[in-house]
């Protein structure tokens, strides 16, 4: 029997996909990754998550399901129980799953219920807190911390440091002979944009790219303006807004050397080649485009959907490194690591395994790829704003901006997005639509949606985008219901049940027969005579 490979999932959260040197960012600092793709592993240029907000994604590619199927498209409904996923499938097939609990995934109201989907959960919280920022800028909502301060060892020791260095003492330690899957949940790159030297430093602000900025845009969505409106980071300088970049892209340098740190960790422990290993962000970061940070729920442009991906199969099986451009989901992540687990999943799901891309780069598995979010006028449980009190949180709040945005009907309007390789569409129940020609606007500063030029890719892409919410608007469960009760049944049944058989038949009918089935047995107690 074929050895089954460890599942290792590395998840860095809000690290937008052109964080990294290998995808052209000459400011980026991610040598590991770097030679991690051009080596070992593939690296999905065209990678895009479900939501462009954590806890919705991160339901949506743990179980392989689009937000919209259960309804897991807030930041207030997290699986519950019954509700299948990646950890609870592989426990329940053989698998030692070990995860942090920055995860954003299991409702944690529900006594027990996280703990069931993994043998081991760590915590952390047992180390001193790390030192803060040297000094900030002063404008609470552009989220900038700055460089932050060492310790007495020189290095800045926080909840991230604390879960790798974990994994890798637990993968040291591990003896089992069960197949490991093993999770790692980071805070890093996720605002308030600050970081300790040497990654501060380490990146040249002089190599930065040009930012998007929204005096040169057109028709961009209600909710841009609205955030925008409220962070009022108009006097922000240019300067500013490098300096903020640069601290983001240090984050993200952060994430590379902890990343090396776990792989050296399974290295170390002789357990590397039986690695499968996926590397991939919840989403992405305005990180100063468009003149906004952090991130919106309703907004799709590519900064927030687009993700870093690479995938490292286990030693033995085909690979074709590097870079591919084969347009992925985070869906398939799901799909993926089933397919190299040798798990079939017991549901329906929507992930499709990139095993042929893994092994051929010029492989394609989709056409297009999809990311939705925003809310209903009445779906007062996504409005983040009132959830705070009656009044909302107080504007001293960092967040505050970006709640009250979200506390507008018109700006967190419910919408979805379709893209394919050179076009992208975005539908919403408001009628604000936006389409862009990426090959000619990569930046999506125009919003061409009434362009008479545009209106046949634009219909093409709305029907595309009808097909997929038929294909996936809801999943049937592979069991099925008995439609009756067993009285109800016992009464469809007994006036032919031959006499001295009433215990026999209703002990078949507790034990579920089929109302089919039944009859084929009260038939054949007839012709038997009893």
């Amino acid at each position: 029997m074929k050895k089954r490979p460890h599942i290792i999932i590395f998840n860095p959260d809000e690290m937008r996909w052109d964080t990294m040197g290998h995808m052209g960012n000459p400011a980026a600092a991610t040598p590991f990754l770097d030679q991690l793709a051009a080596g070992e592993a593939v690296s999905f240029r065209q990678a895009f998550c479900q939501n462009p907000v954590c806890v919705p994604s991160r339901c949506s590619f743990f179980t392989g399901l689009y937000p919209h199927v259960q309804g897991h498209r807030t930041m207030s409904y997290l699986l519950h129980p019954g509700e299948e996923n990646l950890f609870s499938e592989l426990r329940q097939n053989g698998y030692y799953v070990w995860m942090n609990a920055r995860n954003d995934l299991f409702a944690g109201q529900m006594a027990g219920w996280a703990e069931s989907n993994a043998d081991t959960i760590f915590y952390g919280g047992d180390v001193p807190a790390a030192p803060g920022p040297v000094k900030g800028d002063g404008e609470l909502y552009s989220h900038y911390g700055g460089r932050l301060c060492l310790d007495e060892q020189g290095r800045n020791y926080g909840g991230d440091d604390e879960a790798v260095d974990e994994a890798v003492r637990f993968i040291r330690e591990y003896s089992k002979e069960q197949p490991l899957c093993l999770f790692l949940g980071l805070m890093l790159p996720h605002v308030p944009y600050q970081v300790e030297e040497p990654y501060f430093s380490g990146i040249d602000r002089k190599r930065l790219a040009p930012r998007v900025l929204p005096e040169e845009c057109t028709g961009k969505s209600r909710m841009l303006d609205a955030i925008r409106g409220y962070q009022s980071l108009e006097g922000y300088t240019p300067e500013a807004w490098d300096e903020l970049r640069a601290v983001y892209l240090g984050m993200c340098s952060k994430v590379d050397v902890l990343f090396e740190r776990l792989c050296q960790g399974l290295k170390d422990a002789g357990v590397y080649d039986d690695c499968a290993i996926f590397f991939l962000s919840d989403h992405g970061d305005f990180a100063g485009d468009y003149g906004l940070t952090e991130k919106a729920q309703s907004s799709f442009e590519d900064c927030l959907t687009r993700v870093p991906f690479l995938i490292k199969p286990p030693a033995g099986e085909r690979v074709d490194p590097g870079v591919t451009d084969a347009l992925a989901e985070l869906v398939d992540f799901y799909g993926t690591a089933m397919d190299y687990a040798g798990v079939t999943p017991g549901r329906t799901h929507f992930g499709r395994s990139l095993r042929p891309v893994v092994e051929n780069r010029g492989s394609r598995v989709r056409d297009y790829v999809t990311c939705e979010g925003g809310r209903l006028p009445e779906e007062k449980h996504c409005d983040e704003y009132h959830s705070a009190g009656q009044d909302g949180p107080s504007p001293r709040f960092v967040y505050w901006p970006k709640m009250k945005a979200q506390s507008e009907d018109e700006a967190h309007a419910k919408g979805a997005m379709i893209r394919d390789g050179r076009y992208k569409y975005v539908s919403r129940i408001t009628g604000e639509d936006e389409f862009y020609d990426l090959l000619t606007d990569p930046a999506e500063r125009h919003n061409r949606i009434d362009d008479p030029a545009c209106q046949g890719e634009i219909g093409r892409l709305r029907t595309e985008q009808l097909r997929w919410y038929q294909r996936t608007c809801d999943v049937v469960p592979y069991e099925y219901d008995r439609r009756f009760t067993d009285e109800m049944l016992w009464a469809k049944v007994k006036n032919i049940c031959p006499p001295g058989y009433e215990d026999e038949v209703r002990e078949k009918i507790r034990g579920g027969i089929k109302q089919g089935l039944l009859h084929l047995y009260l038939e054949e107690l007839r012709k038997q005579g009893r």
